[in-house]
Parts: structure tokens; sequence; C-alpha cells
């Protein structure tokens, strides 16, 4: 069963990714490491496998 647009942003925001906004239904995270990415969806939505693969890639750079 796949994750919720909320499990992704929850899971960004743990690991200090800040919230910038957006346009629309899109949200555009940061990392003080300099590391971006943009999430789309509502809140309610059924994240889409890419978006599960980019959010976890996202985190492992922010490591480094």
């Amino acid at each position: 069963m796949p994750r919720k647009i909320r499990e992704l942003i929850r899971e960004l925001e743990q690991m200090r990714f800040i919230n910038r906004g957006g346009k629309g239904s899109h949200r555009n995270f940061t990392h003080k490491s300099g590391v971006r990415i943009t999430i789309s969806g509502n809140l309610g939505d059924d994240a889409k496998t890419y978006q599960e693969r980019e959010v976890k890639k996202k985190i492992q750079e922010s490591k480094k």
C-alpha cells in the first residue's frame, strides 16, 4: 500500500528539511546542506513510487 504525501512530508521535516512554501499543491523543501526537493500532491493523496524514491535519495544526500 503506498504511503501518503503527508507521511513523506513528516519524514522530511524530521530530517530537518524546511518547507519554503510553494504554489498550489507543490511544496519546496530545503536542507541546510543545500539539498532541495519539491513534493506535489494533496496531503491525503497516495505518494507515487518516484516521489518515495526521491525523498529517500534526498535524505541520504543531506546526511553527507
